[in-house]
């Protein structure tokens, strides 16, 4: 006996000025399944979502929902098909409870709200998935998780069959993305339908049952996920052999480029976030940092940016104390900083590409007078970036908020890197998770440049989450933990687990 799908989506084409983002896409989903989405950056991926939750509309192609001919105009439509999506970005009012914003806008509440029995009807959904989160808690009071868990309530509430989750994973640490999947495999079992978009390997086989692989708009391949490797999606997505282990060429450590003594410094909380930190970074290598996020490494990376200041210890590169002395200094002197979350803190999203690249030269004499910027030389050391980075940009003219998330990252290393004192390559590079969100293509890509740039004679520090990533990379390693260094070690000299258990008890195993 034949099954029929959830959602079936046929020949759909969605067109934007300049790209196909979706070309005759087939796309279907099975009850009690979770169908990962898989492609890089501006694949097509969300785009498609987008069309079936009713925020886009296609330009040809039909759409079935259980076996329905349907036409979704709005996200109100989608919902009344019992379609859900959940967004990289929360759609909740932090002043609010959680079961203020569970049940705001669901007509069943009814004109006169029961706080109480709605309050208890949240808390049943939570402990059916084994939630721990309390119905009267400010939204704001939550960790980005739980947010995570009060989208989803939003959706079981309203008894969606049909559940699109955009990047989940993206914001949560392995703790919560663990306990999103067995959520998920409980919906399933309950006969619901998941739609996984990701660019992930690891949770395609971690949760998935089937994955589509779409590549440039198209769909390239749809398989059970038990029948195919992480090398094959790989090269699917993007159309070539990934190099999983990178080749680190022999590079001889040259000088101390910059050396931190008893460094302290407070976090944002008025807290001491670095308490006695010393270490040093040669040319021509990589230290990395690894340790459980708000152990200081971003407050680390801050202070010898000059972002954040230091309230104890000094800060030498090429043996010039520079403690204090302001991100202007340090930029002339050869520091590049490459900050979490670039895509947020480095770029102006409503600006041109070629205005985010001016934010680092328009003091440039290359680029500007005592009055003017001179926009026809940014235009094509613009042009000469997108080039040389491969961004899938088709003018330097296009808007940042126009570009993936990949792309952006990309945007802000061409900038950062090109833009150093008198042409000359980066004395330090401070790279705070670089390759954070990315897909498999910009993760190699990122992953290469600073190998590169250690070869040119660079000093870099690279903070990541991704342990293999901090071994595979780095020359030596270094494990805070309570804005303390807890470890200091050469890759061969631990393993993965042993580095995992000095994080988490903050001294050597």
């Amino acid at each position: 006996m034949s099954v029929t799908p959830l959602v079936e989506l046929r020949g759909i084409v969605k067109k934007f000025p300049n790209v196909v983002a979706n070309d005759h896409v087939d796309f279907s989903l099975m009850p009690g399944e979770v169908h990962a989405l898989l492609g890089e950056n501006a694949a097509g991926k969300t785009t498609l979502m987008n069309i079936l939750y009713g925020l886009y509309h296609p330009d040809e192609g039909e759409i079935y929902v259980k076996g329905k001919k349907v036409k979704i105009r709005s996200p109100a439509d989608s919902i009344k098909l019992g379609i859900g999506m959940v967004h990289q970005s929360f759609r909740l009012i932090p002043v609010h409870t959680v079961w203020e914003n569970v049940v705001l806008g669901l007509k069943e509440a009814g004109f006169i709200l029961n706080k109480k029995k709605l309050a208890e009807t949240v808390k049943k959904v939570c402990e059916e998935y084994g939630w721990n989160i309390d119905p009267n808690a400010k939204v704001w009071q939550l960790s980005v998780g739980e947010k995570q868990q009060v989208e989803l309530l939003k959706l079981l509430i309203r008894n969606v069959d049909i559940l699109i989750l955009d990047e989940p994973t993206s914001v949560l640490t392995p703790q919560e993305t663990k306990n999103l999947f067995k959520a998920l495999r409980i919906m399933a079992e309950k006969g619901k339908g998941i739609i996984l978009i990701t660019h992930k390997l690891e949770e395609v086989f971690e949760v998935g049952d089937r994955v589509t692989v779409m590549r440039k708009g198209k769909v390239v391949a749809t398989k059970p996920t038990n029948e195919v490797t992480a090398e094959e999606l790989a090269n699917l997505m993007i159309g070539r052999p990934v190099l999983f282990k990178l080749e680190k060429p022999e590079v001889k450590k040259g000088n101390v480029v910059l050396e931190a003594i008893g460094l302290k410094a407070m976090g944002d909380r008025g807290v001491l976030a670095l308490d006695d930190v010393n270490l040093r970074v040669h040319s021509g290598e990589i230290l990395g940092i690894a340790g459980v996020a708000g152990n200081g490494q971003e407050e680390l990376v801050e202070v010898l940016a000059g972002m954040r200041k230091a309230h104890g210890g000094r800060v030498f590169i090429d043996g010039e104390d520079v403690t204090n002395k302001g991100v202007k200094y340090l930029i002339e002197k050869g520091v590049v900083y490459i900050p979490p979350e670039s895509t947020r803190w480095a770029l102006v999203r409503e600006m041109r590409l070629v205005e985010n690249v001016a934010l680092k030269l328009y003091r440039s004499k290359d680029f500007s007078s005592t009055f003017t910027i001179n926009w026809r030389k940014l235009f094509e050391f613009s042009k000469k970036l997108i080039e040389e980075y491969d961004i899938a940009a088709h003018s330097p003219s296009i808007l940042a908020s126009a570009l993936s998330g990949g792309n952006l990252q990309k945007v802000v290393l061409a900038r950062e890197l090109s833009t150093t004192r008198d042409g000359k390559v980066p004395k330090l590079i401070l790279a705070a998770y670089p390759t954070k969100g990315l897909d498999v293509a910009a993760t190699e890509f990122v992953q290469s440049l600073l190998l590169k740039y250690r070869s040119l004679g660079s000093a870099i520090i690279f903070l990541s989450e991704d342990l293999e990533e901090i071994m595979m990379l780095s020359d030596r390693v270094v494990v805070m933990s309570r804005g303390r260094i807890a470890g200091e070690f050469l890759p061969t000299e631990k393993t993965i687990e042993e580095v995992g258990m000095m994080m988490v008890k903050g001294s050597a195993a």
